[in-house]
């Protein structure tokens, strides 16, 4: 009751989005999941909750990717077939009514087991021993991106946090280049979801109140990336990225277990 009620104060939200911006976007994510959790515990409506959290995801990862692009560790050829099929899965989710409790809880066990997996997944690995033909991964990567859009469209988050894993496990590319990639899958993702969300008649836009939250995550997100791109080795990425994922499985699990 105590946290709720300090919930209602902007300037904490504020701080809470900043320190999750930061911590997301140094592994490429947006902090959607984190965001939601947060959110959950004001006033907001859910479909409100779905699009503050949603327009955070866009705002902290647009600056992902231009520093992503600028050192060149997007692998567009292999990107292609997971957002082609990603984004009009994850309008579909967005678009379609969910089962609030049930997802949640689904949500949150499938967070937990693939943050245990990829801690304990192995060493990481450079570009030297990497060679993974891209032909041989388009159907894999189609249907990978189309699952995990709509699942994404469904509760309002970009999808990075799902896509990583599973990334990170097959040694699809450089821990650095899947955090590009994670951004990205998470900003096509964030702005279908949003379309989605918006054709339906339940759609809530979040209000001017909550562009303060925006404001905060553009500055956290920034500072998370660049602590990413300068002073981050491959094996902190990847631990941290487990750290991150079992942390909200764990949080998600505790407030919607029966």
């Amino acid at each position: 009751m105590l946290l709720t009620e300090l919930l209602t104060h902007q300037w904490l939200l504020m701080l809470l989005f900043f320190i999750i911006a930061v911590f997301y976007s140094s592994v490429g994510f947006g902090g959607g999941s984190s965001y939601l959790a947060i959110l959950a515990l004001t006033a907001l409506s859910f479909t409100e909750i779905r699009s503050v959290a949603l327009l955070c995801n866009i705002a902290v990862v647009s600056g992902n990717l231009f520093n992503y692009q600028r050192g060149k560790w997007i692998p567009w050829k292999q990107v292609i077939p997971l957002v082609s099929t990603s984004v009009p899965m994850a309008f579909l989710g967005g678009y379609l009514p969910i089962n609030r409790s049930f997802f949640y809880l689904l949500l949150g066990t499938t967070l937990l087991l693939a943050s245990l997996t990829m801690w304990y997944s192995g060493s990481t690995y450079s570009k030297e021993n990497y060679n993974a033909p891209v032909k041989q991964r388009l159907v894999k990567n189609s249907l990978l991106g189309g699952f995990i859009g709509f699942l994404s469209g469904m509760v309002g988050i970009g999808g990075g946090i799902f896509l990583a894993p599973l990334l990170h496990l097959t040694r699809w590319n450089q821990p650095k280049k899947i955090a590009a990639t994670a951004s990205l899958f998470i900003f096509v993702n964030s702005v279908s979801g949003i379309l989605g969300q918006f054709s339906n008649q339940r759609f809530t836009l979040a209000s001017y109140q909550h562009l303060w939250l925006i404001f905060a995550v553009v500055v956290g997100g920034w500072i998370g990336n660049s602590c990413s791109t300068k002073y981050l080795s491959s094996i902190q990425i990847k631990r941290a990225t487990a750290v991150l994922i079992a942390l909200v499985g764990l949080k998600i699990i505790s407030e919607y277990l029966p």
